[in-house]
């Protein structure tokens, strides 16, 4: 994971919002649904990569996945969450 120092560093690409760890729980959920073929990112691509880990926007409106430990921080790479 990210470190607390570099977490503090980054934000949303688009609405410039802090990111904080995405909750194991939404990781999770979204890797289900990634396995299932029913994740896509915001440019309309599915995720192939599996999803153990990720950076929540902080109106929890999009995750941002992470590959190899590095955050893919494009507007295209978000995955847009429904409002809770």
């Amino acid at each position: 994971m990210i470190s607390d120092e570099l977490l503090t560093l980054l934000c949303c690409p688009e609405t410039r919002q802090p990111l904080a760890a995405a909750p194991s729980e939404l990781v999770a959920k979204l890797e289900a649904q990634r396995a299932a073929g029913k994740l896509i990112n915001r440019a309309g691509q599915p995720l192939s990569e599996p999803i153990t880990e990720g950076l929540l926007r902080a109106d929890g409106a999009a995750f941002f996945p992470m590959s190899d430990g590095i955050p893919l921080l494009t507007p295209d790479d978000a995955v847009l969450l429904p409002p809770p």
